[in-house]
């Protein structure tokens, strides 16, 4: 199938990179042409408009930074929808979204006679870099089986999860427990630096016993050596994920205290101009309290 991808930013560029060099024949596209240009120099082929992506694609993947532009290039009144006239395609969303959207897209390209998987992502760039992410897939069956050797190029945990929307209430399962951990690792790390214990000597205690958590090891080396800036995974990200978090909390009646809290404290770090920090940073507005 000749494959196309929109969206080259820091998860994007590494999962397109993994589908070109295990083979598929792809084309790109973005907003910034120089990034295309470099897809280029690697054997791609780049796309200066949408519309050029879509004619000359089968199977379309999407990883782009919001609800609002998921919803403008995929179902919008230029998006890819658009563009497609008799020819059913596979449309895969890898953005974190709502559910909301993702099942308005389903209905739009279903209805326009195409297919629609929402499949977001976990693993970071690096996991993107290097081919390891974890793939959570919303829709059918049949287009999840024909989507899965592209998957598996791009990952190493793949899973259908259930009809439209169920991949992306996962991820935002996921991201929940990301945004309290971390913020957690951070509390936990403030009371060591003020109790006067050693991070490193903390952290192989906390290695093998139950207070471990991915987010601690990941958040422990950046606290210690202070590194919050120029980050690839910057709290912006988190805060704006943990806003759709507590949206789906009161849309499905479920109570999210420890989400709340988290959110409270991002606010407080993006009040101060420091949404660009690592998410780690947390830690500057705890130690501030």
């Amino acid at each position: 199938m000749k494959v196309g991808f929109i969206g080259l930013g820091n998860m994007g560029q590494g999962m397109a990179q993994n589908l070109l060099s295990k083979g598929a024949d792809l084309n790109v596209y973005t907003r910034n042409p120089e990034k295309i240009k470099i897809m280029e120099k690697k054997g791609a082929k780049g796309c200066y408009s949408l519309d050029q992506l879509v004619e000359n694609s089968e199977i379309i993947f999407t990883c782009l930074p919001d609800i609002n532009t998921s919803l403008e290039i995929i179902i919008g009144e230029s998006g890819i929808m658009s563009f497609i006239s008799d020819e059913s395609k596979i449309i895969v969303d890898h953005s974190t979204v709502d559910i909301a959207t993702s099942k308005k897209c389903y209905e739009v390209v279903k209805n326009g006679g195409s297919n629609f998987l929402d499949a977001p992502i976990s693993g970071g760039p690096t996991g993107a870099k290097d081919g390891t992410l974890s793939i959570m897939v919303g829709g059918e069956s049949d287009s999840f089986d024909k989507s899965m050797p592209y998957f598996e190029m791009m990952g190493t945990t793949i899973k259908r999860m259930g009809d439209s929307g169920t991949g992306t209430a996962m991820k935002l399962i996921n991201q929940l427990l990301t945004a309290v951990h971390t913020t957690a690792s951070a509390e936990a790390l403030s009371l060591a630096n003020a109790a006067e214990v050693d991070i490193d000597s903390a952290m192989e205690i906390l290695m093998v016993s139950f207070g471990f958590s991915r987010m601690l090891e990941r958040s422990a080396p950046i606290i210690r050596d202070r590194k919050f800036q120029g980050s690839s995974v910057p709290a912006r990200n988190i805060h704006k994920d943990i806003s759709i978090i507590e949206k789906m909390g009161k849309d499905l009646s479920v109570k999210l205290p420890l989400t709340e809290v988290s959110k409270k404290l991002y606010d407080l770090l993006k009040d101060e101009g420091k949404e660009m920090d690592d998410m780690a940073g947390i830690i500057q507005i705890i130690e501030e309290l």
